[in-house]
């Protein structure tokens, strides 16, 4: 079984350092399935994975208070916006781009509706 958690964990890996540099490949869900995969798998890279600078802090608020920091909303919001525009300006057609405004205005409501870290509440 930790063979299986450990090859769910660098998929996720791999698809989140992928969506570091992919504009429209959200990173951090792949690094939080990678965490919950490798704390099954391999408690080694789970503990690499949330001590990590920049992955470690994000991961850590979803697990404790499943909160997306306001910058990460910022990004990920405005990306949402800029993806059916994008398909619409490289010519996708109106089902692909019914179906992309649909889907991310339901993804859009779960993030904006997330709490943020208390220590984004402080001045």
């Amino acid at each position: 079984m930790r063979v299986l958690w450990n090859a769910v964990g660098f998929s996720s890996l791999a698809a989140g350092a992928a969506g570091t540099v992919l504009p429209l490949l959200p990173a951090t869900p792949f690094f939080i399935l990678a965490a919950y995969a490798f704390s099954r798998g391999s408690p080694k890279v789970e503990s690499w994975l949330l001590e990590h600078p920049l992955w470690g802090p994000m991961i850590l608020d979803w697990r404790r208070n499943r909160a997306i920091s306001k910058k990460a909303k910022a990004a990920s919001l405005s990306l949402i916006c800029a993806t059916p525009v994008l398909s619409w300006a490289i010519g996708f057609g109106p089902v692909v781009l019914g179906i992309q405004v649909v889907v991310l205005a339901m993804v859009a409501v779960f993030i904006a509706t997330r709490p943020s870290p208390l220590t984004d509440a402080e001045p």
